[in-house]
């Protein structure tokens, strides 16, 4: 979720399976160790894709850090003319900054995700009430707590530009090696999962909204007869429609993680803007409104959909190659 979304298992035209019964075979016939590689393969082959969105959104979020709108200037505004701006200051190379740390995170964190995911479906656990979504919520943040180190570099490196454009703290990192080891040497391993606390909710969040809302939305755009049942056009209309309430209830988490991961720190890992998670609702609502929670949300909007339809995608033509 990616900041990409875990669903139900994507067979059968994404239709949600029959829970399997303990001990039976592995949902969908491909092993919790595979539906990992697989999993992780599908998350970073959708994430070339959908990355140009993710730097966009990164820019977005950092515009006008704990200033009163109005006060501030505004390089980016709105998606297409963000994406332009970004274009402009960095070449079109611009629009994939960050791309190897992004690979690395939606590699260990959805192939985590879907490896837990995948475990709670063997064991039974989906075919309780709620056990779809609290399986998803789980791995999501089991998922986001693996990756973290990777996402923090991700959106160190997504808001470094021009001096003319810059928003937010520039960490001025030259390569993915280069922001790890400059990390580490600075805070040791700890200061790697600096920000996960934003990270976590996040990811609980988003996992757990799609998977109530997407093989609804789905259905629901076949029943009034836009697409036929079962067609990718259908998959990819759900997935836009279920997105609208995942980029509602996801985006303020989205904006917190963006800042927590790229607020400057003191010599002990301490963060100069933010002391948390709690402590940077208040001062982004205090000092920028509500809104400012809901910055960059056309860029979460419009990467969810594809980035979730694309994942489950790849995942599915994965498992068929696998299983045949």
């Amino acid at each position: 979720m990616a900041a990409g979304t875990l669903a139900p298992s994507p067979s059968d035209s994404l239709q949600e399976l029959p829970y399997a019964p303990q001990n039976s075979p592995p949902a969908g016939g491909v092993p919790p160790a595979i539906d990992l590689v697989l999993g992780a393969t599908a998350g970073c082959l959708a994430c070339f894709l959908t990355n140009p969105l993710e730097v966009v959104k990164t820019r977005l979020q950092l515009q006008g850090e704990l200033q009163a709108p109005g006060t501030y200037p505004r390089p980016y505004r709105g998606v297409l003319r963000a994406a332009v701006a970004v274009c402009r200051a960095d070449g079109l190379q611009g629009l994939q900054k960050g791309l190897a740390a992004g690979l690395l995170y939606q590699g260990l964190m959805n192939g985590v995700r879907f490896y837990c995911y995948s475990c709670a479906e063997d064991a039974g656990w989906t075919r309780y009430p709620g056990g779809t979504v609290a399986a998803g919520a789980v791995a999501g943040a089991v998922g986001a707590i693996v990756g973290s180190p990777a996402y923090l570099v991700k959106t160190h490196l997504q808001a470094q530009t021009v001096s003319a454009m810059a928003v937010g703290h520039q960490h001025n990192h030259e390569s993915i090696s280069g922001a790890f080891k400059s990390i580490y040497q600075q805070h040791g391993v700890v200061g790697l999962w600096r920000g996960v606390t934003g990270a976590v909710p996040r990811v609980t969040v988003g996992s757990a909204v799609q998977l109530a809302t997407f093989a609804s939305a789905k259905d629901w755009v076949c029943e009034r007869q836009w697409f036929r049942k079962g067609s990718w056009a259908a998959v990819l209309a759900g997935g836009m429609v279920s997105s609208v309430a995942v980029a509602v209830a996801m985006t303020p988490f989205d904006v917190i993680s963006t800042r927590l991961y790229n607020q400057p720190v003191d010599a002990d890992g301490t963060g100069k803007l933010y002391r948390g998670f709690l402590d940077c609702i208040l001062q982004i609502s205090n000092k920028e409104g509500l809104l400012g929670l809901y910055k960059g949300i056309g860029a979460v909007y419009f990467r969810l959909g594809p980035h979730t339809v694309l994942s489950l995608f790849f995942w599915d033509k994965l498992r068929s190659m696998v299983q045949h």
